[in-house]
C-alpha cells in the first residue's frame, strides 16, 4: 500500500514538473527508493534482476548468502564465529524495513522429540535476541522449531549431527 502512495506521489510530482518546464526536459530523482547495495551481475543469468544487479541474499560472494548458524551439542548459545553473519543480516533488515525473516531451529537426532523441539526453539530465540539487539523489530522475526524432523544430513555420526544443530535464516517470499 505504501508503494502505491509513493508511486502516486511521484506521478503527481512528475506531472507538476512537466507543466512548469515550458517543454524542457526535467530530471527527476526518485528519493523514495534507496540505491541498490548489491553488486552488478557479471554473468547476466541466475539471480540477475531487471536492473542487472545480483540479489545480495543470493550472491555467493556476499556474506548475506550465509544463512545457517551452527550450534554446539546440547547448546543454544550463538558461537562468536557467527556474529558477523548475524550483524550483516540485521543491517540488511534495518536497511530494508519491508523484509521479514523466519528463523528455523533444528537439532540432531539425539534426545527425545520433545526435547529437540524445545532446543530448536531456544536456538531460534537466541538468534532472534542477537538480531533484535542490533535494531531489528521483534515483529519482523518469526521463530519456528523443527527439532530433529528436517535433518540436513541423515548420517549417524558427529559430522552429520554437527550439520543438523543449526538455525536457518529464511527471508519472506522464499
Amino acid at each position: 500500500m505504501k508503494k502505491v502512495f509513493i508511486g502516486l506521489g511521484l506521478a503527481m510530482l512528475l506531472s507538476a514538473c512537466a507543466s512548469k518546464d515550458g517543454g524542457k526536459d526535467v530530471k527527476v530523482t526518485d528519493t523514495a527508493t534507496p540505491p541498490a547495495t548489491s553488486t552488478p551481475s557479471t554473468t547476466g543469468v541466475g539471480n540477475t534482476a531487471v536492473t542487472g544487479k545480483v540479489d545480495p541474499l543470493k550472491d555467493p560472494n556476499n556474506i548475506l548468502s550465509k544463512r545457517v548458524i551452527y550450534f554446539e551439542y546440547n547448546q543454544d548459545t550463538v558461537k562468536s564465529e557467527f556474529t558477523e553473519v548475524i550483524q550483516a543480516h540485521a543491517k540488511y533488515l534495518n536497511d530494508n524495513r519491508g523484509r521479514k525473516i523466519r528463523l528455523e531451529g533444528h537439532a540432531d537426532e539425539r534426545g527425545s522429540r520433545e526435547y529437540n523441539m524445545a532446543l530448536g526453539q531456544r536456538r531460534g530465540d537466541a538468534v532472534r535476541r542477537a538480531t533484535t539487539i542490533l535494531g531489528v523489530g521483534n515483529d519482523r522475526i518469526e521463530v519456528v522449531s523443527f527439532g530433529e524432523d528436517k535433518p540436513r544430513s541423515t548420517g549417524h555420526d558427529e559430522a552429520a549431527w554437527a550439520q543438523n544443530r543449526r538455525v536457518e535464516i529464511v527471508y519472506d517470499g522464499e
